[in-house]
């Protein structure tokens, strides 16, 4: 009876050792991902600033190139992030689309000076989470193949 109640907490602690493995990897891929997107996003911004300076672009157009601005850098967070993962695209798109958006928010708001809570804020992270639950699904099947 002893040995089998050994091998039994033997088992528990390697898949409590293997969980915590995951959730770490799961924690530095997340890290990743956003990491990834707020590059992608501010080398976006920047371009897209310099040809706002330099022609004559209209100014309706720029709040929808701001919005493929952040799918792409969420999409481009999201398969850097996911890289080695091969499962839970969902959740993990979702979050590293959440946080990306709380993150930019944060920067941008500090490179411009206010943090303003709006409507607009709400949208952005609903459109966050929406797009990388999307890119997490398409990057993790993308990987199965």
């Amino acid at each position: 009876m002893k040995v089998k109640a050994l091998k039994t907490r033997k088992k528990n602690k390697a898949e409590t050792q293997s969980l915590d493995g995951d959730k770490k990897g799961l924690i530095v891929a997340l890290c990743k991902g956003v990491v990834a997107g707020l590059c992608v996003a501010l080398l976006g911004i920047l371009i897209f600033a310099f040809l706002l300076r330099f022609t004559s672009i209209p100014d309706t157009i720029i709040a929808p190139v701001n919005q493929v601005i952040k799918g792409v850098s969420i999409f481009f967070g999201v398969f850097f992030g996911m890289k080695k993962h091969k499962s839970m695209g969902l959740f993990c798109g979702l979050l590293i689309g959440l946080l990306f958006t709380i993150s930019a928010f944060l920067v941008f708001s500090a490179l411009n000076g206010t943090f303003v809570f709006d409507r607009t804020f709400l949208n952005d992270i609903i459109f966050g989470c929406v797009i990388g639950a999307i890119c997490g699904i398409i990057c993790v099947n993308l990987k199965k193949n």
